[in-house]
């Protein structure tokens, strides 16, 4: 073991976008990070940011979709630093593809990486939260979980269906797993990140957020960490299998 750390989390899907902006948050507040993705330069970056702010992180190479590599995982940070206090669940991917293009491979893989990652990661988090007497998890869903995001052409039904079991898993969990582990769900709106490059933003952003954002502009991933952040660190928090919408009040898509 290289010392037990005051506050340690996991944030899958850390190297860059939403995942990148609360490692950092998180670091801000104390925690060493332990970051787990497959861009391995860009996870070097976030791991550079973060040391920077005077707190140690790591960087675990894995496909999340991978339940043993998910053990792995956990059992490095473990071991490294002698507790896990909060599992953000970020890591996914975009499939566009609609009911009549899609493979039964692409379906397969968006619901691995998407929903069944938080299982590998909540099942591999959860007996050593429980042994030490408490822990937190979040799980990044999506708007599209509640709009179906017919529209948005990162965001068709698979990955829809994919998030929308996220809010299932988190709301059953949480029954099950308090009163020691708190676990939530977030879904982000219209963000801007390297995967939302995409024409629904880059040509419509500005019209979408005057006309279908209350708040009129297209969020951040710094929007987001924000609330991660607070359910990771909210004392005392009296929140627990809920799903938070971060979307500027999106109306109109």
């Amino acid at each position: 073991m290289s010392g037990v750390a005051q506050k340690v989390a996991i944030v899958t899907g850390g190297a860059r976008g939403i995942g990148r902006a609360c490692a950092l948050g998180l670091a801000q507040k104390g925690f060493a990070v332990a970051l787990v993705d497959l861009l391995e330069p860009e996870m070097q970056r976030t791991a550079a940011e973060i040391t920077a702010l005077g707190v140690p992180a790591l960087r675990l190479t894995a496909d999340v979709a991978s339940f043993d590599r998910a053990q792995d995982v956990v059992a490095a940070v473990q071991a490294h630093w002698g507790r896990i206090d909060f599992l953000l669940n970020d890591a996914g991917r975009p499939m566009p593809k609609g009911i009549l293009e899609i493979t039964e491979a692409e379906f397969d893989l968006t619901i691995a990486v998407n929903l069944k990652s938080c299982f590998n990661y909540i099942r591999a988090v959860a007996p050593i939260m429980l042994a030490q007497g408490g822990g937190r998890i979040a799980s990044m869903s999506s708007l599209n979980a509640h709009s179906g995001g017919v529209t948005a052409a990162l965001s068709r039904f698979s990955y829809a269906a994919a998030k929308a079991g996220i809010l299932g898993m988190t709301r059953a969990l949480a029954k099950e797993l308090g009163p020691t582990i708190l676990i939530n769900a977030i879904c982000p709106g219209l963000i801007q990140t390297e995967l939302a490059k995409n024409p629904v933003i880059v040509e419509r952003g500005a019209e979408i957020a005057r006309d279908g954002i209350a708040l009129h502009r297209v969020g951040t991933p710094q929007d987001v960490a924000q609330l991660v952040v607070f359910l990771a660190t909210s004392e005392p928090c009296y929140i627990t299998g809920q799903d938070f919408k971060v979307d500027g009040f999106q109306y109109n898509m």
